[in-house]
């Protein structure tokens, strides 16, 4: 098997997946970045037999043309994968240009575009909140008549809370008006007033099947760390709540993915669950690691033998609750970083120094520590980022 690594080096917590691929037999692994290959790390340089550099990753020309010399010097391509929300259309277009096993980009429109992926929420029965397109200027008349205040106007095709609008009066229309580029397809949305916000998380295998399934809990949901510069905190939970698992399972069904990870979000609505977004991908940040500490696995060797038609590990210990909280360099804490590790010697797991191009709306430090209870988890959140 031809395994063929988008961007191998960033982000540098995903090195794993491309070790792991490495230690299976038969597995060649093929890399392509923009780094020099002289900044790999030693680990990483030896797990790819080859790696091509190209000037730049968001240039789909190149990036096609050295896959296309390594298929001529490794023969085809039977995988191609970054993991990363940023280059999944890029994966997708190799993935059709070169007939390579997986999601081509008439399947990502699915789980790129949010009006897409209502449809498939609707269909297997999983409460959403009304939303309308709006691709032009009488568009939002008919959506706010549709709709009603207050709504979220977010673009159809777009990453987290990124190019967000909160819609309560005509004034917040206006601004949106002024600020809209008429080009980029919005999908407006009824605001729903719920504060908490869960996932459905996991891994699916070659048939299609759930292999993992965990979930998580945001202490802040995205729009509000936007908005407030706040800092970032989320939990795995150390259980999955059955309600929870019988959407997300149906959800991954009518999606028809496979050998892939998943990152689907709800608002929780009491003991129900309305739907907001599927994302083709694991949750980013350091989660990952979340999930591994949450739950004692390792799913960077899971991937790698589910891709190689392998079972995942066995499970053999109880899953904890997992936070990861973060903190920002600006910021004026009252408990000290070595105040944090005494106080939670026996919990801390962690601690990561989150990329650049994530700091800004998550912070600049990641804690990572494990515990049995909930409320251990609420007490080292309010103590890590006490500020003064």
């Amino acid at each position: 098997m031809n395994y063929l690594v988008i961007s191998p080096f960033y982000p540098e917590n995903f090195q794993p997946f491309t070790v792991e691929l490495s230690k299976k037999e038969d597995v060649t692994v093929l890399g392509i970045g923009q780094e020099p290959y002289d900044q790999l790390p030693e680990e990483l340089r030896s797990a790819l037999t080859e790696y091509f550099r190209v000037e730049n990753l968001e240039n789909l020309d190149e990036v096609k043309r050295a896959a296309a010399f390594l298929i001529y010097k490794h023969g085809p391509i039977d995988r191609v994968e970054s993991h990363n929300e940023h280059w999944l259309e890029s994966d997708a277009a190799l993935r059709e240009q070169f007939n390579i096993f997986g999601v081509k980009p008439k399947q990502l429109k699915r789980t790129k575009h949010k009006s897409e992926m209502k449809k498939f929420f609707t269909k297997v029965g999983v409460p959403v909140a009304p939303g309308m397109l709006v691709k032009k200027d009488k568009d939002i008349e008919k959506a706010l008549k549709k709709i009603g205040f207050p709504i979220i106007a977010k673009p159809d095709n777009g990453v987290g809370a990124a190019g967000t609008f909160k819609l309560t009066k005509k004034a917040d229309v206006d601004a949106f008006k002024e600020a809209w580029d008429g080009q980029t397809t919005y999908f407006f949305e009824k605001f729903i007033d719920l504060q908490e916000i869960v996932t459905y998380d996991g891994l699916i295998d070659s048939k299609g099947e759930v292999v993992f399934e965990t979930s998580l809990v945001y202490a802040h949901a995205p729009l509000e760390l936007l908005l407030s510069n706040k800092d970032n905190a989320y939990y795995i939970e150390k259980e999955l709540d059955p309600k929870l698992a019988e959407y997300g399972r149906a959800i991954i069904k009518a999606f028809g993915m496979k050998e892939r990870f998943f990152h689907i979000e709800f608002f929780k609505d009491g003991r129900d669950y309305i739907a907001i977004e599927y994302n083709n991908r694991i949750a980013g940040g350091f989660t990952v690691e979340a999930y591994n500490y949450a739950h004692s696995i390792d799913l960077f060797r899971d991937y790698a033998n589910i891709v190689t038609g392998q079972e995942v590990a066995d499970r053999p210990f109880a899953p904890q609750y997992c936070l990861v909280a973060t903190r920002r360099d600006k910021t004026n804490y009252v408990h000290s970083e070595d105040e944090i590790k005494q106080r939670y010697a026996d919990n801390i797991k962690t601690i990561k120094r989150m990329p650049d191009a994530f700091a800004e709306l998550q912070g600049n430090s990641a804690y990572i520590l494990t515990a049995d209870h909930l409320e251990v988890i609420q007490e080292m959140i309010d103590y890590i980022g006490k500020t003064r």
